[in-house]
């Protein structure tokens, strides 16, 4: 999509139907590497604020977030960063279990999950801890802002070929492995996590915390926003690799 419409600005150029002092300003190149650090920062900053603001979070980080509260009731070792990989390491094995097989390179999707994990803890750290905000504005902005950033990280995770986390993984190797197509894979588990979160919550904290309107709010705008992101890095960067070869050798297909 991206390269047609590069093509189309060319064929514009090329007919004279541009300014020459409209240009379309000279791209950052190899920022895949880049974008894969970049995307698990921002998600998780995503997740914080919006755990923050306390309208409930994405059916993707909302399990982790109930595990979290339950838990951590027993012990305060169990911090919302690590229930997110300790949850990832259940959805590892359930996926291994599920398509009947392992590969080294999954572990290097859950030492993503584990980054991913250390980093919100120190997001949330900095906020002044995952309590909700005092004011409905300021839960507001919160939201809105994690909401914006979060989008922003996927789009950069949609651009880099580094191992992901274990939840995009679990997506591609049961579509792989069932020979179902990936936008139908990533709606059943979609489908799946929302009915899980809300199960969890209701079993395990006898409330809908973690899940709630922003749950909705946040289904309802995220393709969206991830795709005027994608927009706007694809205007501005490049996102072939740095390093050809390791990249090569840590991004494996199903």
């Amino acid at each position: 999509m991206f390269r047609k419409s590069e093509k189309s600005r060319d064929s514009d150029r090329s007919e004279g139907n541009c300014l020459p002092d409209r240009a379309a300003p000279a791209r950052i190149g190899k920022m895949n590497e880049a974008a894969w650090l970049f995307g698990i920062l921002l998600c998780s900053l995503g997740v914080a604020l919006c755990t923050k603001a306390g309208f409930g979070l994405s059916m993707i980080a909302a399990p982790a977030y109930i595990l979290h509260r339950r838990l951590v009731l027993l012990s305060p070792f169990f911090t919302q960063g690590t229930c997110e990989y300790l949850w990832q390491g259940i959805l590892l094995i359930v996926m291994c279990l599920g398509i009947r097989r392992f590969r080294l390179r999954y572990l290097l999707s859950f030492a993503t999950g584990v980054l991913f994990g250390f980093s919100l803890d120190f997001w949330l750290r900095l906020l002044g801890g995952g309590t909700v905000c005092p004011t409905l504005g300021s839960r507001i902005l919160f939201f809105a802002l994690g909401e914006g950033v979060t989008a922003l990280a996927v789009a950069f995770y949609f651009r880099t070929s580094l191992p992901l986390q274990i939840y995009e993984r679990l997506v591609t190797a049961f579509a792989s492995c069932y020979h179902i197509p990936t936008d139908r894979m990533k709606l059943i588990n979609d489908v799946a996590m929302l009915l899980l979160s809300l199960l969890l919550a209701l079993t395990l904290n006898r409330s809908l915390d973690g899940v709630g309107l922003g749950t909705v709010v946040i289904t309802a705008v995220n393709a969206p926003l991830i795709g005027l992101s994608g927009r706007l890095l694809d205007r501005f960067f490049r996102f072939d690799p740095r390093f050809p070869r390791l990249c090569a050798c840590l991004a494996g297909e199903e």
